[in-house]
């Protein structure tokens, strides 16, 4: 079983979470139709880490990005998405 560490929840069942897309595939709002097919329809699919997108749908409903292995599955890695910047000092 995988399990996945949510910064809000803590390590989870990967079942509570739904996979969304690597985020190689994330459009641009701008992207041309053209443009949009190539990369959601023919990217590569290499072995190694993945920079990958999973919502906690059945926990905090957050959007995490996490690193994962596509061999072995093995996540070195999970923070929240989109990160956020660090508050200023006053």
């Amino acid at each position: 079983m995988m399990l996945i560490a949510c910064p809000h929840c803590g390590p989870r069942a990967h079942v509570e979470f739904a996979y969304g897309r690597t985020l190689d595939a994330v459009l641009p709002l701008d992207a041309l139709p053209d443009a949009a097919a190539r990369i959601l329809y023919q990217r590569d699919n290499p072995r190694g880490l993945s920079l990958e997108l999973w919502r906690h749908t059945f926990g905090c409903r957050s959007w995490l990005r996490v690193t994962r292995h596509t061999v072995t599955h093995e996540i070195s890695e999970v923070i929240a998405w989109p990160p956020t910047p660090a508050p200023e000092a006053p």
